[in-house]
């Protein structure tokens, strides 16, 4: 049992308990991220072994996305209406870490499709309540930057492993049916580490002092629409790993095996990324977004023009946006809304993110069938586009910064 507000325990405990917290939901996500991003490392030539074309790959990652995303606005208004944030979390890791070593079992593209929207839409489930207590322990870890980032950098630590893992199973034995099967290990351990998080903080809005609400409260503070709208650019010329992965095939550039690899180096810079450029958002805010949104445009000419050594320097910049967009989006909301709606706030924001990602990916799959360069060329544009969003956003004023003072 935890003390009511009314005799709530001195900051130190507080902030003792608001950093176990942040650390035990980081090591669940550390495994559900090993689980679903090592199985997301092979997606591609997984796919193209059952015959999928690009089109195909594209359309699927796309439309996992867009589940992923695009369903969360509805579990982020439910969490907000009926207060069950644990038990809509814990359904959505269930359907989730069921769905990846059930990809051992498909016999075909088109199973294998459904399998990666369902661990997509479990993902959509969890993440708005999930990402919502969170934001509680905020102001006791120093900034929504900082505690989403610490949280991106565990989860990216599994995304680092799991594709790790996938090289090696299949370096030791080409078969992908086995490589989905070994996963089941961390799906396992995730949702014991699930159970023993619920068990030990059944009420984490007992973490976020009353002091600490956005004075906006009952609203979304101005610059959330804008932002959204830059966050949408981003999202629909952010290529998904999968079709990365089937140009690399495809072009010969990276040998089987090293393509797991490229993505935990893509992991591992993302994880490193969310930390630093998290503390960094606490302090300067959304500086530091535009500068890296410019930076990460690059991914594209590199990953679909250079050789070995520039698509591995084009997949460690991908995946530095990947990382500092995952971390800064719910941080940059958090102050951006009332708590009672930040489930819901993050929902609709994630929602449209995930349907402009889907549209992206199936549009850059149906042009990379006719040309590269025009693939490239859409990604950048798009990348670019967000930028006077973030700047308007800069230029407007207000909680353009993650921390919580």
């Amino acid at each position: 049992m935890f003390p009511s507000s009314k005799t709530r325990p001195p900051a130190a405990t507080q902030r003792g308990r608001a950093v176990r917290f942040v650390l035990l939901i980081g090591l669940l996500s550390f495994f559900s991220d090993m689980t679903h991003e090592g199985s997301r490392s092979i997606l591609g030539p997984f796919l193209g072994s059952m015959q999928a074309s690009a089109f195909a790959i594209g359309a699927i990652s796309g439309l996992g996305e867009c589940a992923g995303y695009g369903l969360r606005f509805f579990s982020g208004r439910f969490a907000d209406f009926s207060g069950k944030f644990w038990p809509i979390a814990i359904a959505g890791y269930v359907i989730q870490m069921a769905s990846v070593p059930a990809l051992a079992l498909a016999d075909n593209w088109q199973e294998a499709a459904v399998l990666i929207v369902l661990e997509r839409t479990g993902r959509a489930i969890r993440s708005p309540p999930r990402d919502a207590m969170l934001s509680r322990a905020a102001r006791h870890m120093g900034g929504y930057g900082w505690t989403f980032g610490v949280h991106e950098a565990c989860d990216q630590l599994g995304a680092m492993l799991g594709p790790l893992a996938m090289a090696g199973v299949l370096a030791y034995q080409a078969d992908y049916r086995h490589a989905f099967a070994v996963l089941a290990i961390p799906a396992a351990l995730n949702l014991a580490f699930l159970g023993l998080a619920r068990r030990l903080y059944p009420r984490p809005e007992e973490l976020e002092d009353p002091d600490g609400l956005p004075s906006h409260a009952g609203r979304y503070a101005p610059g959330y629409w804008p932002y959204l709208a830059g966050a949408c650019l981003i999202a629909s010329g952010f290529v998904d790993y999968p079709l990365l992965a089937y140009h690399f095939t495809r072009s010969g550039t990276v040998p089987l095996s090293w393509i797991p690899v490229f993505y935990a180096v893509a992991m591992a810079v993302s994880g490193a990324s969310s930390l630093l450029f998290g503390r960094l958002f606490d302090r300067y805010g959304f500086a530091v977004l535009i500068a890296l949104t410019i930076l990460s445009s690059l991914f594209a000419p590199l990953v679909f023009l250079g050789n070995f050594e520039a698509a591995l320097a084009g997949a460690a910049i991908w995946g530095m946006g990947m990382g500092v967009h995952e971390s800064i989006i719910p941080a940059a909301l958090s102050p951006m809304v009332p708590s009672n709606r930040r489930a819901g706030a993050f929902g609709l924001f994630t929602g449209a993110y995930g349907i402009f990602w889907f549209l992206g990916s199936a549009a850059v799959g149906l042009i990379y069938e006719q040309s590269v360069n025009a693939v490239i060329a859409f990604c950048v544009m798009t990348q670019l586009l967000a930028v006077p969003f973030f700047v308007f956003v800069t230029a407007a004023g207000g909680r353009s910064r993650g921390g919580t003072g």
